[in-house]
């Protein structure tokens, strides 16, 4: 695949989305300017020590926070939760678990129970309805 001739720039929060890092823990440098493609990709094949260490002790944004609480981005939003916690918060919340936690976790199964059984009731109607009609004679 040749290079971009003209590289797309992308907003350094799409950048840090699409890295999964919390865009406020990143240096000025990376905050203040556009990154390219090419650049992005350099990042996550070769990531600089900062970029190393974020991913390894956060602060995480909130989706990857959720993640790794084992619950939903609604489920820290419910409890008062920052989207900011480093590794050592998380881990000390996951030891000690607090009950809205707990609750939060068991939400989650449930949800994910309920999402499950949803999509195979949607997939036996769907095959249902593509059986051919039986004739009827009269």
């Amino acid at each position: 695949m040749s290079p971009d001739k003209n590289p797309q720039d992308m907003k350094p929060l799409t950048a840090a989305a699409k890295l999964g890092i919390y865009l406020p823990a990143t240096p000025e440098e990376f905050r203040n300017s556009p990154v390219t493609r090419a650049q992005l990709e350099e990042l996550r094949t070769n990531p600089p020590e900062w970029l190393t260490e974020l991913r390894r002790t956060g602060p995480f944004p909130r989706d990857v926070t959720a993640h790794k609480l084992g619950i939903s981005n609604s489920g820290l939003s419910r409890n008062g939760v920052s989207d900011s916690l480093t590794a050592d918060e998380i881990a000390a919340l996951l030891a000690d678990q607090p009950d809205w936690l707990v609750k939060e976790r068991a939400n989650l199964v449930e949800v994910r129970k309920e999402a499950e059984r949803v999509k195979a009731k949607e997939a036996e109607r769907r095959a249902a309805s593509n059986r051919p009609a039986k004739k009827r004679f009269g």
